[in-house]
């Protein structure tokens, strides 16, 4: 069997957060496709990674996709002089995503029972309220309300404000302050979302990695006082483990950082230094399933729980979900929203997440089956088979 081409699916997705998804076939000569994916954040970026992958033709056309970790040094060494983090690595994963499903459809077995076989037979989740309906007090009873009773027990937010029209993906960070008035809001929206959950559903706040030093600190040490927060996400921005090293000095409630790190190489000072309770690579941008199991066994090494960021699309959360059947140090895996029409619309068959937890879809591979006609329905700029 061997690779004969890698096609970018830039695909529009009405009513969702994101927008747009973009997944990764690689096809073969054998009609075997497997499916990999690396949304990013921002049209831009989307864009420009998509055409990387069209230019990674040129390397793995002709290439045994059976040779998963060999493609994954390739790919991630043609990237080293433009530095291999980043949008090499978004590349990498995609491509190593859609080459664990091929191998798993070839052999007739599901991608956790390559990797070790399954430790649980389910996965314990988090989710995001739509914080759309935020605006009123009313509209985050109701939201928090609705996730609580579909039998989530974890949920994450970021209650700090943004500029108006500016999502937190695109808002910059330049002097990384918060006024004091803003902390306030988010200390009584915080407030309001625990007193709504009740107190057996974990609560994670999202900072987005927006904060300098004592803007983190001051709201690390707000959460403290407000109490029973179960972890504080990327005070900082990923750039300066120095900055989180204060930051981790200065507050109590626990530390989550990782979505923006990539590979293994980048969470050894994250632990080597003790800077977080919790990791949470994400399985399309870190390098990938094979790269996923390696930083959990990493983390695993030092009794740190391993929390994937897998908010993007069907494949984020379900390449992901196969590695954490497998490994013991696992805290819960992310979902967008606990509704995940926005998912399934994409898929002919769609995912089980009732009662709070993500069963694994049935079938070689990821146990994925996409709708091409919806796929190449929605499709844009010309990225698509």
């Amino acid at each position: 069997m061997k690779i004969t081409e890698l096609v970018p699916w830039l695909v529009g997705s009405a009513g969702t957060g994101w927008g747009e998804y973009l997944f990764v076939e690689v096809r073969t000569d054998e009609g075997i496709s497997g499916w990999g994916e690396v949304t990013t954040t921002t049209p831009t970026a989307n864009r420009g990674v998509a055409a990387l992958v069209r230019q990674a033709n040129d390397l793995l056309v002709g290439c045994d996709p059976a040779r998963i970790e060999d493609t994954w040094h390739k790919v991630f060494r043609a990237f080293t002089y433009m530095g291999s983090r980043g949008a090499g690595t978004n590349v990498v994963s995609a491509v190593d995503i859609a080459l664990w499903d091929i191998r798993g459809k070839v052999l007739g077995l599901a991608v956790c029972e390559l990797l070790g076989g399954r430790v649980r037979d389910d996965l314990l989740i988090y989710t995001h309220p739509d914080q759309r309906r935020f605006d009123t007090p009313e509209g985050v009873v109701e939201e928090i309300r609705g996730i609580v009773g579909s039998g989530h027990t974890g949920i994450k937010f970021d209650p700090f404000p943004h500029r108006p029209g500016v999502s937190p993906f695109e808002d910059r960070y330049l002097d990384g302050a918060l006024s004091r008035a803003d902390e306030r809001r988010a200390m009584e929206l915080t407030a309001l979302v625990r007193g709504t959950a009740g107190p057996d559903v974990e609560l994670l706040i999202d900072a987005h990695g927006r904060f300098d030093v004592p803007t983190a600190i001051r709201l690390g040490q707000a959460l403290d006082e407000l109490g029973d927060i179960h972890w504080y996400e990327e005070p900082v921005p990923p750039e300066s483990y120095p900055a989180l090293a204060q930051v981790r000095e200065r507050v109590r409630v626990p530390i989550s950082v990782g979505e923006r790190l990539h590979t293994r190489w980048d969470f050894v000072p994250v632990l080597e230094n003790r800077l977080a309770d919790f990791v949470m690579p994400d399985v399309t941008w870190t390098g990938g399933i094979s790269e996923l199991k390696k930083i959990a066994t990493m983390a695993e090494a030092y009794y740190v729980p391993i929390s994937p960021h897998d908010a993007a699309g069907p494949v984020n959360l379900v390449a992901g979900g196969h590695v954490m059947a497998t490994v013991p140090n696992f805290y819960r895996i992310e979902s967008s929203r606990h509704d995940l029409s926005s998912y399934n619309q994409f898929l002919t068959t769609p995912l089980d997440n009732t009662g709070g937890r993500l069963r694994l879809p049935p079938g070689p591979g990821l146990g994925l089956d996409f709708d091409l006609e919806y796929l190449r329905g929605n499709a844009r700029d010309g990225f698509h088979g």
